[in-house]
């Protein structure tokens, strides 16, 4: 009896000195593993779909000009470490850089046909925004335009953009569809060159609603219906050789946010 009490005592000494280490094992098992719980989300957050710093080059249609500046600085100041750098100009002109191999990451054009040209050499496009044509004049109207019927009369200096050119053509679908014949006077390689016309030597010409609100105090606006108007859709897209592939995606993609779609709508744009 006495035997087998000391061995029991034996047993419960040899047990209060193990389970202090056992306890102390587990606790540093537990603490690796807290360690790597953070370690591993911090893995997994960047990889969750936050754009990797880059230098982007986005190729933009002109009359996106001044909205892309403002959605640009915003865009930064959420990705640190990115810089985003627009060149502007008529769709036609953009694709036609792309096609002689321009060194660039993404490209948004004023309507869909002029996307489809880039064909294989851009990614699936996404419509980020749309648009609506008016009549611009002169400040203060002075030769009193109302109506598109109006842009008819020979003694009207018109200036449109060139048919190749996405608001050229959006022009000339509404004036055919109201079976009005334009002369311009000059057809321009862009939109904005049209409003710049307008601002300094032309009496009248077509751009879009977004252009014409950038300049308040150099033309008159004059809306065109919606039943003689055309919408005008902005398609985005990565270029297949951009060398920022994933930087490009994630830019695209930020456009569609409720974000970047409030800067548009604040510019004058509908929603997609």
């Amino acid at each position: 009896m006495r035997l087998v009490t000391h061995r029991r005592c034996a047993a419960l000494a040899v047990a209060a000195l193990v389970l202090p280490l056992a306890a102390a094992c587990s606790s540093g098992d537990s603490g690796n593993k807290a360690d790597s719980g953070p370690s591993a989300s911090g893995a997994a957050s960047s990889s969750s779909g936050k754009a990797p710093a880059a230098d982007l080059t986005v190729l933009a249609a002109a009359s996106l000009t001044d909205v892309f500046k403002t959605a640009g600085d915003t865009y930064m100041k959420e990705h640190p470490g990115t810089k985003v750098k627009f060149s502007f100009a008529g769709s036609q002109a953009l694709v036609a850089q792309v096609k002689q191999g321009a060194p660039a990451d993404v490209l948004v054009t004023a309507n869909t046909k002029t996307m489809g040209d880039a064909g294989s050499d851009v990614g699936a496009p996404t419509i980020i925004a749309k648009n609506r044509l008016v009549i611009v004049t002169q400040k203060g109207n002075p030769d009193h335009v109302k109506t598109l019927k109006d842009l008819a009369d020979p003694k009207l200096s018109v200036v449109l953009a060139a048919p190749a050119v996405p608001a050229g053509n959006y022009a000339a679908q509404v004036l055919k569809k109201q079976h009005v014949t334009v002369h311009p006077k000059s057809e321009e390689a862009d939109v904005r060159s049209v409003l710049t016309k307008v601002e300094t030597s032309a009496d009248a010409g077509i751009v879009y609603k977004t252009d014409a609100a950038t300049a308040p105090d150099k033309v008159d606006s004059i809306a065109i219906p919606d039943s003689q108007n055309a919408v005008a859709s902005y398609p985005a897209a990565t270029l297949k050789d951009s060398k920022q592939s994933a930087a490009a995606k994630a830019f695209v993609k930020w456009l569609t946010t409720p974000e970047a779609q409030s800067i548009l709508r604040k510019a004058g744009f509908q929603q997609p």
